[in-house]
């Protein structure tokens, strides 16, 4: 296979680019940081602390942003001048140097074009992740929990702020479930493609004759509610409960009866919080899960609704969606993108930027022929 051109590679990144450039709107960002930055030096922003946190995280991350794209910008203005550069002076080192910053600059471009995929209703907003350990006793609540610090630790490397309003542990070890906020502009539309059920397949530490077993844990990624949603809760449909906290093997994290439990009636929906030591806190944000959870079940109706006129599923990609095989080889593969990673460890630990950026464009694929059907018709 001959290899590219490296003017023609440079015209292409520069295109891709450009292109990235018009959907983000650099002009708007701009604005908005402006905005955002008049908006973050009023003192008075700080009587509502959770709209300053939201007013500040946005610029946060606008700037983040923005400096992302410009450097970029940049970068590749520069590896244009190294290749002038190198060819003036015929030097063998300054030409590899330029090829080296020129396959990091496409890898990157390459992942930033992820981000203007993005553009479902809820996608810029952020994520509540719920896990829930399924089939496999032990194994799987332990799974469960391994699960939870991956995706704590993917958002630790891209330096998203994360909230874990409830952990439910198990007797012998892990946990039987977890809920937890990804609190970054287009968490959601991140990490929406990970809803589904998770497979590990290992030698059972549990198992005192070292017997291979395979555990199963679910994972459910819904956006936050904003005050312009209409979701509107009946106060006699619901039952609360308030208990004590508990940590790992029932052990008591306060002494009084601050956590709160909340129970949906006509759904069966269950949300709890216990990560504040008020009783009204947690109810609070117990209430904003519930109301998330539910603007998600009303815009899957609707989606079903709408497909099961047209014929189509709505329900295909959203059961088994990865394997984690630690035994007798080791390899993480995802069932839908076919991404392999032949380091589990690693993936472990949170390295999953290439899973989800593949299911990203997978699940835009599919949005896209979805459209092109519904014109069609």
């Amino acid at each position: 296979m001959a290899a590219i051109d490296p003017e023609d590679r440079l015209k292409e990144l520069d295109s891709t680019l450009t292109g990235i450039e018009q959907v983000l709107d650099l002009d708007g960002m701009r604005r908005d940081i402006a905005d955002l930055r008049e908006q973050s030096a009023d003192p008075e922003l700080w009587n509502d602390q959770e709209r300053a946190q939201k007013v500040t995280r946005r610029l946060s991350y606008l700037e983040a942003e923005l400096g992302r794209v410009e450097g970029l910008r940049q970068r590749l203005d520069d590896v244009a001048t190294l290749y002038e550069l190198a060819a003036e002076m015929d030097d063998a080192d300054t030409r590899k140097e330029a090829d080296e910053e020129l396959a990091a600059l496409g890898k990157e471009i390459q992942q930033l074009e992820v981000r203007t995929l993005m553009s479902g209703e809820y996608d810029e907003r952020e994520a509540l992740v719920t896990i829930n350990a399924q089939a496999g006793g032990v194994d799987a609540a332990d799974w469960a929990q391994q699960l939870q610090r991956m995706y704590l630790r993917w958002a630790e490397r891209h330096g998203y702020p994360t909230e874990i309003y409830e952990t439910s542990y198990a007797e012998e070890a892990g946990i039987k479930s977890t809920t937890f906020a990804v609190k970054a502009p287009y968490a959601y539309g991140t990490l929406r493609g990970e809803h589904g059920t998770h497979r590990l397949v290992r030698i059972s530490p549990f198992d005192n004759q070292g017997r291979r077993q395979t555990s199963f844990a679910g994972l459910d990624v819904v956006p936050v509610v904003e005050q312009s949603d209409d979701i509107e809760i009946d106060e006699n449909e619901l039952r609360i409960d308030v208990y004590r906290s508990s940590g790992p093997g029932g052990q008591g994290v306060n002494t009084t009866d601050s956590a709160v439990r909340i129970t949906h009636l006509p759904t069966g929906i269950v949300v709890s919080c216990q990560n504040e030591r008020s009783q009204l806190q947690n109810k609070a944000t117990a209430m904003s899960v519930l109301k998330a959870k539910l603007l998600e079940r009303k815009r899957q109706e609707e989606a079903e609704k709408i497909s099961s006129l047209r014929g189509e599923s709505t329900t295909s990609w959203g059961t088994q969606i990865r394997n984690y095989v630690l035994h007798p080889y080791q390899i993480v593969k995802d069932l839908r993108t076919g991404v392999e990673a032949g380091n589990p460890a690693a993936v472990l630990d949170g390295e999953i930027d290439e899973f989800i950026e593949a299911e990203i464009r997978w699940l835009r694929q599919r949005e896209a022929e979805a459209e092109a059907k519904a014109d069609q018709e």
